[in-house]
Order: structure tokens, then C-alpha cells, then sequence
């Protein structure tokens, strides 16, 4: 079994993740057919002539689904691999020193945008499923790919997977991201919320003859700080995820309207970015801040503020005990000789809300995890070809027999 490694092609690894970090799937909502349906088009047509089963559906007009099972005809598991076709933005392409969506190759690394997060990891599980194809390993049950759009955004692309029912009779899942092939069983939840607070205009000269929602906003989160300290010094540091945190991101007044240096506004907003570890518990921390607003209100009669979470991914965990976490820590060492490293995604994945969904997760995949986003982003060709090993020989492990403690 542990000869699917051999049936690897690194050209070929190569080669179809410069072909899909040719096709830009940034989603510019203002401009049309600026989305992920090229790419997925590209990769339905691409598992087709693999001779998978393939299902293209959208979840919006032209945000599409790709979803493909390699079955091997036996009854057994089913062992998904996720893996999204959005990018986020290039931003100025002027700080980059290579095209963002060339797919160069230079020093051993593929350069542009999406190579680490995540089309490399995408065109690894693609090339793990062909050497499988290729080595002729006999297994059991199913491997299922989904390709979703919008992970970097509000990950409709996986919510419609699941409501849609695919995730159902789903054992285990890999979620393909770049964690320099370390296995992560654990990943910070997120809650995003918008805080508003509301006043009178007035003129700046005469402030007392309005509401300033400014101060108030302030006093707001100074508090939020201060149940920030409170949560960290409660919980600690997390050995794999770090600490948790409440963060004002944008801060705007007025809402609507222009800004002007002496007119008091009628409204402040600012967006909090709160993440969370385990221990914490999302509706006793929308309780808190809650709790926090209505204090505040008592102290002040002129103090109103409406607090609005509008995302919310639990924090996940998945045992160390769980056979796909076996199966992946068994093949690592298989392949590289050495002791697997686990470690914990510092941000959210699609595998959020499979875990939500009762699904063991683990994530992984090639690419330093501090360069996605980045300009001049790019993934090693070595490690990605590790990833491709890695999967492959994963998915047979896992499929074929249970994996002893």
C-alpha cells in the first residue's frame, strides 16, 4: 500500500497548480464573471476526465460547488478531502515581485496568488486521487473531493455542501490548507460582529446640544479590552492556538453620510473580530459583552448601542485518538521517517462547519503558514509534493484498515 507514493507525478503536481493560479478567482462582486466559476469549470472538467463522478452546483449565480467521489466499489468509509477555489484579493501588484497569477516557478517555489492557499494543496489532493488511479490499490468505501467557493469570505460554498445533504454519510474529512504538512487537530472558533453605537448631531463648536456616539463607542471598547484581559488571564495560552481575542477592526462615523471635522455624527460603528479557543463558550461571550453594553447604559442614560453577531464557527478539536488522525500521523512517518508535529490553525477553515456538522476533522497541506495573503506568495515544490504523498497514502490507510493506538 505505501507504494502509492511512488505513483506520484511531480510535473504533473507542478503543473496543475500553475494552471489554476492562472485562472483568477478573486470574488469582485462589482465585477462580472469575477468569481470562482472559471476555475471550477476548469477542475469539473478536469476530475471528468479522470473518469470521477463529478457534480457542479451553484450555490449563487456563478459561486460554484465541485463535488467528486472516486468510489472503489466496495461498501466502506467515506473519506473527504475540502479544498476551496477562491483566492483573496492580489491587492497592489506593484509590491509583487512576480506576477500574481502567473504560476513562476523560481528557486523551487511556485509564485502567485492562491499557490499556498490553497490551489497547490487543491491540485495536491486532485494528484493524490490519480496516483491511487494509477497504483491500482484495492480499498474500500469512498474518496470524496469538495471543492467549495468562498472560503475566504462568509464559506457559503461549504454551509450549502452540508444543508444540501452531502456531508451526511461522511467519516472523516482532510481539510487541505497550508499548515507545512504539520496536522492540525484544532483551530480557533470565530464570532463576527458589528457594534454600533447611536447620538444626536450637533455642531462641534456646541457639542452638549447632541449625543456623541464617539465617546460612548470608546468607553465600549476599552471594555471589550478589559473582558479581553479577563478571558486570557481565565484560559491562559492555548499550547497550540494561542490567545483568544476581541478585536475592534473597522471604526467608522458617521454610518451614512459624510464625515466632517465639526459636526458631532449620529452614529458610530466598528466591526469586532473576536476568536476564540477551546474553553470558551460563544453565547455566554455574547452574554458578557451583552452585559457590558447594558452597564454602560446605566451609567449613562444617553448610551445606546446594539451589539450584532452576523458569523459565528465554534472553536474545533478533534481527538488525538480519531482514526483519521492516525491514519495521517502513520503515513507521515511512513513517508518522511520522522515524528509527526501537531499543531492548531490559528484562523478558521471550511472544516469549521463540518466539525459542526459531527464530522472528525483534520488539516493539513503544503505552504508556509504565514505567507497566505501575502504579496509574492508561493509554495515549495518539495513540500507540495510531500502533501500529494501524503494524502494519498492517508487516504489508502485510512480506507483499507482500522489504524491501531
Amino acid at each position: 500500500m505505501n507504494q502509492v507514493v511512488s505513483f506520484v507525478d511531480e510535473q504533473e503536481v507542478v503543473r496543475l497548480t500553475q494552471e489554476l493560479i492562472r485562472i483568477p478567482s478573486v470574488f469582485r462582486p462589482e465585477q462580472p464573471g469575477a468569481n470562482e466559476e472559471r476555475v471550477a469549470l476548469f477542475v469539473a472538467d478536469y476530475l471528468r476526465n479522470m473518469g470521477m463522478q463529478v457534480f457542479y452546483e451553484e450555490v449563487v449565480p456563478g459561486r460554484p460547488n465541485v463535488i467528486a467521489f472516486y468510489d472503489s466499489g466496495r461498501p466502506g468509509k467515506t473519506l473527504l478531502f475540502e479544498a476551496h477555489t477562491d483566492v483573496v484579493t492580489e491587492g497592489d501588484r506593484e509590491a509583487w515581485s512576480y506576477d500574481p497569477f502567473g504560476g513562476q516557478i523560481s528557486g523551487g517555489r511556485i509564485y502567485g496568488r492562491g499557490s499556498c492557499d490553497t490551489k497547490g494543496n487543491l491540485a495536491a489532493a486532485i494528484c493524490a486521487v490519480k496516483a491511487i488511479q494509477r497504483s491500482k490499490e484495492t480499498f474500500t468505501g469512498k474518496i470524496l473531493l469538495c471543492i467549495p467557493c468562498d472560503e475566504e469570505g462568509m464559506m457559503i460554498g461549504i454551509k450549502d455542501f452540508i444543508r444540501r445533504g452531502w456531508a451526511n454519510h461522511v467519516d472523516a474529512a482532510i481539510i487541505c490548507e497550508p499548515e507545512e504538512n504539520q496536522l492540525c487537530i484544532t483551530q480557533k472558533g470565530a464570532m463576527r460582529a458589528i457594534l454600533r453605537t447611536y447620538g444626536k448631531m450637533a455642531h462641534g463648536a456646541m457639542p452638549l446640544t447632541g449625543i456623541n456616539p464617539n465617546t460612548r463607542m470608546a468607553r465600549a471598547i476599552v471594555a471589550l479590552e478589559e473582558l479581553e484581559r479577563k478571558e486570557m488571564a481565565r484560559l491562559g495560552q492555548h499550547s497550540m492556538l494561542g490567545w483568544p481575542s476581541i478585536t475592534p477592526t473597522i471604526l467608522q462615523a458617521p454610518v451614512k453620510g459624510d464625515a466632517q471635522i465639526n459636526v458631532v455624527p449620529d452614529q458610530c460603528m466598528t466591526t469586532l473580530d473576536i476568536r476564540t479557543v477551546p474553553g470558551q463558550d460563544h453565547d455566554e461571550l455574547r452574554h458578557e459583552m451583552q452585559e457590558i453594553l447594558d452597564c454602560l447604559a446605566r451609567e449613562d442614560d444617553k448610551f445606546k448601542a446594539t451589539l450584532e453577531v452576523i458569523e459565528e464557527r465554534p472553536w474545533t478539536l478533534t481527538g488525538m485518538e480519531e482514526e483519521v488522525v492516525r491514519a495521517v500521523a502513520s503515513s507521515y512517518q511512513e513517508i518522511t521517517k520522522k515524528e509527526p508535529v501537531y499543531n492548531g490553525v490559528p484562523g478558521a477553515t471550511d472544516g469549521t462547519f463540518l466539525h459542526k456538522a459531527g464530522i472528525p476533522i483534520l488539516t493539513t497541506g503544503a505552504g508556509d503558514r504565514h505567507i497566505p495573503h501575502h504579496a509574492d506568495e508561493y509554495v515549495d515544490i518539495d513540500q507540495l509534493v510531500e502533501s500529494t504523498q501524503l494524502f494519498a497514502l492517508s487516504a489508502l490507510t485510512y480506507l483499507t484498515q482500522p489504524v491501531r493506538a
